[in-house]
């Protein structure tokens, strides 16, 4: 039976609340404060939380600290109850890790359909996780208990929904963690001083952001923007560095992929030195490719293609014509397909 914990210090509210869970099918847990809450939640591990922000002990803020403290409640949905008044506060709460919020008074269907909502999306959240495990494994290099310390520290993770062109981090931006990519892709970016856009990564499923900042301790030296929805996981920087320095398998293979980056970035720095248009948007194509779960087709805007080839959209446009017209790839809006590989392969200057 799901378990759903009520946090609130007005009896009415919470006793009311707590009827119509019950009546649901709902196991319902209750604490008029926020200190009495944590405690709960640590003991009974609930699958939802419904928690009021201002409250005596500690409020909602400091519930959903504490909580997002303990890997084993750090993932349990979380849901703010808040009076019109505050809702200045929701974006502070939804910032913190916060799931949602509903506003006071909500009726029956209101309630229902969030903690429904939210419950179905913890479940797409293992799915994700499940997804990401022969990655998992590779980085762990055979290190059982390593991969097993990884695993639970990502199970313990909230999944990010990001939307199109939301920034993850900023040029700049000091690193919180590691960032892993679940779902959709991310692309960094540097802005150049004429205001240019120079696409310097893109990231799909099962890839980490942010290594090189993490590992050197510095800022972030460039901007990571959703290309399309996404879904992430950021693993604190404390936590990821601990099980690197107690696991230098793991650690080694963090550095795999921090070398493999930089040659990449040294690969395009030669083809934009000395490659023709058509070589280098022909090396961009090929790149995207071995990227992508399907090699043969993916989805990428002029715009990114122009900042990774370092040319104007125009030329992206003409020159995708030309490669359209001579069989080598097919393209509908923003889908190519690769038709001939070997064509992309032995482009000319």
């Amino acid at each position: 039976m799901t378990t759903i914990l009520i946090i609130e210090d007005n009896n009415d509210i919470r006793e009311s609340t707590a009827e119509i869970l019950e009546l649901s099918g709902y196991k319902v847990l209750q604490a008029n404060n926020g200190k009495a809450g944590v405690d709960l939640a640590f003991q009974h591990k609930p699958d939802l939380v419904l928690c009021d922000i201002m409250m005596p002990e500690l409020d909602g803020y400091g519930v959903l600290y504490m909580l997002g403290k303990n890997a084993e409640t750090a993932g349990t949905p979380f849901i703010f109850l808040t009076a019109k008044a505050e809702r200045i506060d929701f974006r502070k709460g939804m910032e913190m890790g916060a799931d949602d919020y509903l506003t006071k008074p909500f009726d029956d269907i209101e309630l229902l359909n969030a903690i429904e909502s939210r419950l179905k999306k913890k479940q797409r959240q293992e799915e994700y996780y499940n997804q990401s495990i022969d990655k998992l494994e590779q980085l762990a290099s055979g290190n059982g208990q390593g991969l097993a310390e990884l695993k639970g520290m990502i199970a313990g993770r909230k999944v990010r929904q990001i939307k199109k062109k939301q920034i993850l981090y900023y040029d700049g931006d000091t690193p919180q963690g590691l960032y892993l990519v679940l779902e959709g892709s991310v692309k960094t970016i540097k802005i150049a001083e004429d205001g240019r856009e120079l696409l310097t990564g893109l990231y799909r499923n099962d890839d980490y952001l942010g290594i090189h900042a993490l590992l050197l301790d510095e800022s972030y030296t460039d901007t990571a923007e959703a290309v399309e929805d996404s879904a992430v996981c950021l693993l604190p920087r404390d936590m990821t560095l601990n099980l690197l320095n107690k696991y230098p398998d793991v650690g080694q293979q963090f550095i795999r992929i921090l070398a493999n980056n930089v040659r990449e970035k040294e690969e395009q720095l030669i083809e934009l030195a000395y490659n023709s248009v058509r070589k280098r948007l022909a090396q961009v194509l090929i790149r995207l490719s071995k990227q992508s779960t399907d090699p043969a087709q993916f989805k990428i805007s002029r715009d990114e293609l122009a900042a990774m080839a370092g040319m104007a959209t125009e030329t992206v446009s003409r020159t995708l014509t030309d490669f359209k017209e001579e069989g080598s790839i097919e393209k509908k809006g923003s889908q190519i397909t690769i038709l001939d590989m070997n064509r992309l392969v032995k482009m000319k200057n």
